[in-house]
């Protein structure tokens, strides 16, 4: 499966979790967001991750920086009212969704 087949899934998870998607495929000269949700004051940066094993450790310190500097640039270009401010993984395999809330550097 193809990461579009995976943030597709990620997204429809999101939906029935009550989250708005805002955008997706969010990009800037920093880097990229794969989806930016919103739920109860919450703007949730989200990275996808599919494939075998646990692809949420493919989500390096390297890869967070750059999540983080894409949400700068999102949240420049917006007028999104928001309490509070958190990344997430969400995990896709064969063995279902896993949605890792409040990853950090």
């Amino acid at each position: 499966m193809k990461g579009k087949h995976f943030e597709d899934l990620a997204a429809s998870y999101l939906r029935k979790k009550g989250y708005k998607i805002l955008n997706r495929n969010f990009k800037c000269r920093f880097g990229e967001v794969d989806i930016i949700a919103y739920k109860k004051g919450v703007l949730v940066m989200v990275e996808v991750k599919g494939g075998k094993g646990e692809p949420r450790y493919r989500v390096d310190e390297k890869k967070l920086k750059k999540i983080e500097l894409a949400a700068n640039s999102f949240l420049k270009s917006t007028e999104v009212k928001y309490k509070e401010l958190r990344t997430d993984v969400i995990e896709i395999t064969a063995n279902g969704i896993v949605h890792i809330k409040g990853v950090s550097l």
